[in-house]
């Protein structure tokens, strides 16, 4: 059954185990929910495991520091005794979460990852020459704490991790074993939703994390398309470990066509971060409410049944709060100011699958060669039109000159009498790049699929190479009352 959500995970470390000094007070073991309490967030996950260790006092896998003393790193210390300090008191950490999230009306789901098996002897991993899941042992390990998590505490589902390979973990299946042997994922996902589904009173939920596309997830033994038409999950989300840059551009359509027609649930999720160093930023950026508002707004259009999203900067403060008070109302941000800022490639990701439409280089002059960059706006151009006050397209184009001839159109119309202006492209090495904003007062973009195509047309004679396009953005601003008289 579909069933809207508006999501928030914790990975139980960063921002709360790692963070707070032992012994733990409740205020300070509630905060993971309390921060979100009073916002659109109905549905709270929380990562309950990391390869050396559970998040929670299990008696089927290793609990985190049970195995490490003395510790080397105060953040380590910190995790134990805080969950210590709370068992010492007859707590238990992960129920202590459960029940605080009942308390402020959010379901409660524990999330796993699936290659991570504290406990388990890890010869049987696939980075130490192993074959993951293929052995017994492991499917038999995963599936006992994913038993623990839904029959010894009350949580309203589990969550099945498998897309933090190969950028937090290391992989279920080696490459050969992916290739012939999905089936024996899918028997054991079925296993685990039969044994789920069995659990006396409320029947509780199955999502998974899989890969942005059908394809990445096939390269990797993960037979989506009979999980989802044999119902043995109820709801999935996309997402790479690989890049943690928002992408407002997800290729997400398979998956909504798919899992509608088959009664299951899709979430949209927003990434904390628009830039970040793989994008050769000095830094990560999180990205602004403008920016995950336009992403969010995108997946809505697109048909999602929700908003899932972590990572935000922490401590949560007024724009975070505002984040995600508006993401769980798609009415709520139609008519607010967007930025649609593209997500930049990067190697890791693309070569697994999951590629992007920027950078794009441009090798040398060619007026009969036109580069196409594709996006999507969610804004809706000819019934707001009134009450949008200005449109804003930025590019950040790296090694050009003003005195270079370029042709931008944007879906086929030229820009060339839309008003322009050129800036320093670059903080650091401001001579690297010119960011070019035009005003967009004749040409305005379509509701949904975009194409902006740029030539270089001609360049100085002493200038041998290219141009990159390095950034795209549009913004989108809109005003309280009509534009016009």
């Amino acid at each position: 059954m579909i069933k809207n959500r508006t999501i928030y995970f914790n990975d139980a470390r960063h921002y709360y185990l790692f963070v707070f000094e032992p012994p733990m007070s409740m205020e300070d073991a509630w905060r993971p929910i309390d921060e979100v309490a009073g916002t659109s967030i109905d549905t709270f996950i929380y990562g309950v495991a990391r390869g050396d260790g559970l998040f929670y006092p299990s008696k089927i896998g290793l609990p985190f520091g049970t195995d490490t003393h003395p510790f080397d790193s105060a953040a380590y210390y910190r995790v134990f005794y805080n969950m210590q300090s709370l068992i010492e008191r007859g707590l238990d950490p992960l129920q202590v979460l459960i029940d605080r999230a009942h308390s402020k009306g959010m379901e409660f789901f524990p999330s796993l990852r699936m290659s991570d098996t504290p406990g388990l002897n890890q010869d049987f991993h696939v980075n130490q020459g192993g074959r993951g899941h293929m052995h017994k042992e492991t499917r038999d390990h995963q599936f006992n704490v994913l038993k623990e998590l839904l029959y010894d505490y009350n949580s309203d589902g589990i969550e099945l991790d498998f897309a933090a390979a190969p950028g937090g973990t290391d992989y279920w299946f080696n490459e050969q074993d992916a290739k012939t042997n999905g089936h024996v994922m899918t028997d054991w996902v079925k296993d685990v939703s039969e044994m789920a589904r069995s659990r006396k009173g409320n029947t509780p939920a199955i999502g998974a994390r899989i890969y942005p596309t059908e394809q990445m997830n096939t390269n990797q033994g993960l037979e989506i398309k009979k999980w989802i038409e044999k119902g043995l999950i109820d709801w999935v989300v996309l997402l790479s470990y690989q890049d943690f840059k928002l992408d407002p551009d997800m290729p997400m359509d398979w998956a909504i066509d798919l899992c509608h027609a088959n009664g299951v649930s899709v979430y949209g999720m927003l990434q904390p971060y628009s830039i970040d160093e793989s994008a050769g930023a000095p830094e990560r950026v999180h990205a602004k409410p403008e920016v995950t508002r336009a992403a969010a707004s995108n997946f809505y259009s697109k048909g999602v049944d929700g908003i899932y999203t972590w990572f935000l900067r922490w401590p949560l403060s007024s724009p975070e709060k505002q984040t995600l008070t508006e993401i769980g109302d798609h009415d709520l941000i139609k008519m607010a100011d967007k930025n649609y800022v593209l997500r930049h490639k990067t190697e890791p990701a693309e070569s697994r699958g999951y590629g992007a439409n920027i950078p794009v280089e441009i090798p040398h002059a060619d007026p009969s060669k036109k580069y196409k960059i594709p996006f999507y706006v969610s804004d809706e151009f000819d019934d707001k039109a009134a009450y949008i006050k200005e449109v804003k397209l930025q590019l950040n184009i790296a090694n050009l000159l003003s005195d270079d001839k370029l042709t931008i159109e944007l879906n086929n119309e030229s820009l060339k009498n839309e008003p322009i202006t050129r800036s320093y492209g670059r903080p650091f090495d401001p001579y690297g790049a010119q960011l070019l904003e035009f005003d967009l007062r004749n040409i305005k973009p379509n509701t949904g699929n975009n194409e902006l195509l740029i030539s270089l047309d001609s360049r100085p004679e002493d200038m041998s190479n290219g141009i990159t396009i390095e950034k795209v953005e549009l913004s989108v601003k809109y005003g309280s009352y009509p534009s016009s008289l």
